[in-house]
């Protein structure tokens, strides 16, 4: 009995302290539900990546593309780096095509989107593809 008393102190110290630790607050857990438009979105925007990807790839596109001066391989570059908002408005207008039209409405609405999209990039200074385009003496200069 003696030798429990004589070494209780020390060993009720530490067992205190990791008491104490193990019984703090570690932080609040949050949880929230998970909507399906957030579960969906993802795979909604990769589907459609993939089916404006397949339609620039199609040979009548590119002819379309090489007629109209712009490079397929360039489109397609572009194409991967949208972001999801770009593809779906892209994957809804190819959607968005009538049944009885032909493909050339489908091929000359993809071209002109494509179009319009490199044009804006080119006005904004990221590239420099049409000669046309009139640049700021501040982005021509490099400074």
């Amino acid at each position: 009995m003696f030798f429990l008393r004589k070494y209780s102190r020390i060993v009720a110290l530490p067992l205190a302290a990791l008491m104490m630790a193990v019984t703090m607050p570690l932080g609040v857990a949050q949880a929230a539900l998970v909507g399906t438009d957030q579960v969906v979105a993802p795979s909604q925007a990769e589907a459609d990546r993939t089916r404006v990807a397949a339609f620039i790839a199609r040979e009548d596109v590119r002819g379309e593309m090489r007629k109209m001066g712009v490079d397929p391989d360039e489109a397609t570059r572009r194409v991967a780096v949208m972001s999801d908002v770009e593809i779906q408005r892209v994957a809804a207008r190819i959607d968005a095509t009538p049944a009885g039209q032909g493909a050339a409405g489908a091929i000359i609405g993809a071209i002109v989107t494509i179009f319009i999209i490199l044009l804006i990039t080119d006005l904004l200074g990221l590239t420099d593809i049409f000669p046309f385009v009139k640049r700021h003496k501040s982005q021509s200069s490099g400074s």
